[in-house]
């Protein structure tokens, strides 16, 4: 007799009513998981909702459709067309990337669809405009007499330039005032000085050839003008400042815009101040301009301050020589009124907070401002701003205060640069904090240097983006 295994004892085990054979499948009470199809011939195991709440048995089909799989065919084509696309997303993201050195050339070293996206000159003017003040690099100043003029970075790495990229350099051949590329550094050092520097833009006087450079230090170009014979040498000031008028321009990049230069003496016999400016566009200096000179000049401002369209130079303790460029106008006014103490300090036109003339003084340990008001009038009146007593500046050591000299300003950041034997530093205005930029035992005037530096982000460029700040651009000074 044939023994006959019974099913009470084994429950996952039971004939199928319908079939002649025996179909094994796994109990629902032990797996609740799989579930026979009501409708089909075969078992097809399914997950449970219980435990897979993401997927539901289609109840009529043999097969299993995942909800996943369904919203991804059912997204509307109106959904998919309002999300932008990779490289717009990109574009966005890198738009907000700060403005460090570092910032695009790292970007441009992961792939080529980012490379071509940052080095994209649209993206570029888009960038600028973005963060609208370009960042700090460095400064240039008169270094000692084996050294000439130099540039000396300010940033940490990795967005620190080598002083090597931004090394103000000369022609071989000096009879070609037409637009050249630097191949020798400045070699004899007595025969240069330097004047301004703004827009990223540096003005050096040459006194051998009797003409100003126009140097631009991020593309290596330059180009040299004739100052005009009238302007005595020996007492000679200059501004150089960018020229272009677009809508939306951002200065910080503009190597390829038109420039002016402003040529200033007062050291005359007829106690006339005269002025004068060149224009790259027209290729030639305006006409004199001649303004009304102090009796005696001490404490001359040599950088001058731009605020809106005029520029102002300091001296005399309070006196303000401007000049507005657009009514080519020349005047000395006078500035606030100030104590004794204060007659012999370090004075500086700066921005005030609301975008107009500010004035301050440095004497002995305290730092002034005032901020002039002008009336529906016209009728201007200096009113005292701040007091600062420097020893409350966090990190500024004034164990030698009679040493500290104004070395400095930065018009498009608002710092201000202090000699504190041995160490320079930088002086934010509105935050009052401090740091040493470098060390030095030779004071100089320094001269900020405010750029975008997007060097090593372009395709074309033919130069390696991983290798960060050693890029070159193949912009021009025109």
């Amino acid at each position: 007799m044939a023994r006959r295994r019974s099913t009470r004892p084994r429950p996952q085990i039971q004939a199928s009513r319908d079939a002649a054979g025996v179909i094994r499948r796994r109990s629902p009470r032990l797996h609740p998981q799989t579930q026979v199809s009501e409708e089909g011939a075969g078992v097809t195991p399914r997950r449970s909702p219980r435990l897979h709440p993401h997927i539901q048995a289609n109840v009529k089909g043999a097969g299993v459709i995942g909800r996943r799989r369904r919203r991804r065919r059912g997204t509307s084509p109106a959904a998919t067309a309002s999300l932008p696309d990779d490289d717009g997303m990109l574009w966005e993201i890198f738009l907000r990337l700060p403005p460090q050195p570092s910032s695009l050339p790292r970007a441009s070293a992961v792939c080529k669809q980012w490379r071509r996206i940052v080095g994209d000159p649209k993206f570029h003017r888009q960038f600028y405009a973005h963060h609208r003040k370009p960042p700090l690099l460095g400064v240039f100043l008169r270094g000692g007499k084996e050294e000439g003029i130099v540039f000396n970075p300010i940033l940490d790495p990795p967005d620190r330039i080598p002083p090597r990229r931004l090394s103000l350099e000369l022609p071989s051949n000096r009879d070609d005032h037409d637009l050249l590329n630097c191949h020798h550094i400045l070699s004899n050092h007595d025969d240069h000085d330097l004047l301004s520097c703004r827009h990223g833009l540096v003005l050096v006087k040459e006194c051998v050839s009797g003409e100003v450079i126009v140097c631009d230090p991020i593309t290596g170009k330059q180009r040299r003008v004739a100052v005009p014979p009238v302007f005595k040498w020996d007492h000679l000031w200059g501004v150089v400042l960018c020229a272009a008028g677009d809508q939306g321009h951002v200065h910080g990049s503009c190597h390829s815009s038109p420039f002016k230069v402003v040529l200033l003496s007062l050291f005359r016999q007829d106690r006339q101040s005269l002025a004068c400016v060149y224009s790259s566009e027209a290729g030639e200096w305006g006409d004199l301009i001649l303004g009304e000179g102090p009796y005696y000049i001490q404490n001359f401002t040599a950088y001058a301050t731009l605020v809106g369209n005029v520029l102002y130079w300091s001296f005399n303790g309070n006196c303000i020589l401007e000049f507005d460029l657009g009514r080519q106008n020349l005047a000395a006014t006078a500035g606030p009124p100030i104590t004794p103490d204060f007659y012999y300090g370090d004075s500086q036109i700066i921005h005030a907070e609301d975008g107009s003339v500010g004035f301050a003084i440095l004497a002995h340990s305290r730092f002034r401002m005032w901020q002039r008001n002008v009336n529906c009038q016209g009728v201007a009146t200096w009113v005292p701003w701040k007091t600062i007593e420097m020893c409350n500046i966090p990190g500024l050591s004034l164990q030698t205060w009679e040493q500290m000299t104004w070395m400095g300003y930065d018009e498009d950041n608002d710092v201000i640069f202090l000699y504190v034997g041995p160490n320079v530093y930088s002086v934010q205005l509105k935050s009052m904090e401090s740091k040493i930029i470098y060390e030095t035992n030779w004071i100089s005037e320094i001269h900020p240097f405010t750029s975008f530096y997007t060097t090593g982000t372009s395709i074309d460029g033919g130069s390696n983006p991983a290798e960060m700040l050693h890029g070159t651009s193949d912009a021009c000074l025109v």
